[in-house]
């Protein structure tokens, strides 16, 4: 039987504040709008962590399997590898999770959808349903995605466009084209981890044929788009309070950016991909940073 222990480092809770990332700026949105609906929000929070930790269990099965997580791989040792949780564990786990966040997700569009037509249910709920997919098949499975070089495609949409617009969408029931910029600003800065978390592991995944975009590009090249990213997530999110701002508080998230370029500069001056790996956690966190002070600059102008 595995541990809790072996359970808690499957599940990777370094990960889940990018998870939050997404829900939490479409709340903060519908806020903003004067829309929110706490009830949602706390669900599609929890759905979110659901679906996240179902997506890091079958990583851990799909790499496994794959022979990508091996004793060349860099970075935290996966607990199938090591034996700590069985692929049958693995699998029995992942199911668990599929219930755990088809429950909670119907439960959120149920309240999300309230009022509106059944065809508006059945989007999101297909939503969610390609979500699971998606979160499967880019380590496990045939042909995983992930190993075709289009995750970074997937994380962006997944963690980005998807999360912040279909918040906002459940709290308030209208959709705005200019949302879509908060939006952009959370893919690009969820997909510089799943970068950074690529360019630390080029060597182990060029050699077990996971042709990542770090792997195609090299790792010169994959850290000027590393810079993009950071750059395009910062740009966006100014562009949306250039056009919506009202108050020196609407500026509030600036106070996260000084963090994204030290890092960023930190990055670009780190040699050895190994290196890389603390950077991860620390662009998780202040992703989530820069979403909670987006939050509460909203909140301080509307008091």
């Amino acid at each position: 039987m595995a541990s809790l222990k072996s359970w808690i480092k499957a599940a990777r809770l370094r990960t889940l504040p990018l998870a939050m990332a997404g829900i939490l700026t479409g709340a903060a949105l519908a806020y903003f709008d004067g829309r929110l609906n706490p009830e949602v929000t706390v669900l599609a929070v929890v759905t979110a962590l659901f679906i996240q930790i179902f997506s890091n269990f079958a990583n851990d099965y799909g790499d496994s399997q794959k022979g990508t997580d091996n004793q060349y791989r860099v970075g935290p040792q996966r607990t199938v590898q090591s034996g700590e949780i069985t692929p049958r564990q693995m699998r029995a786990g992942m199911v668990v999770l599929i219930l755990l966040s088809l429950i909670s997700g119907i439960w959120l569009i149920t309240a999300g959808t309230k009022g509106l037509n059944l065809t508006v249910f059945f989007l999101f709920l297909a939503f969610g349903i390609v979500a699971l997919i998606a979160a499967y098949r880019y380590t496990a499975g045939s042909n995983p995605y992930g190993y075709a070089g289009l995750g970074d495609v997937a994380v962006f949409l997944f963690f980005g466009i998807l999360p912040v617009a279909g918040t906002y969408f459940l709290n308030s029931h209208q959709l705005s084209p200019e949302v879509l910029l908060p939006a952009l600003s959370i893919g690009f800065f969820s997909t510089g981890v799943l970068n950074l978390n690529n360019m630390r592991d080029i060597e182990n995944d060029r050699n077990s044929g996971k042709n990542t975009v770090i792997v195609r590009l090299g790792g010169a090249a994959g850290k000027r788009y590393h810079s993009l990213l950071i750059a395009g997530g910062m740009l966006a999110s100014v562009m949306f309070m250039a056009l919506n701002g009202k108050s020196v508080f609407h500026w509030l998230f600036l106070l996260a950016f000084p963090l994204f370029v030290r890092d960023l500069i930190q990055i670009n001056r780190t040699a050895e991909p190994r290196n890389l790996d603390p950077f991860l956690k620390k662009l998780s966190l202040t992703t989530l940073f820069f979403t909670l002070l987006f939050w509460v600059g909203i909140w301080l102008n509307s008091q």
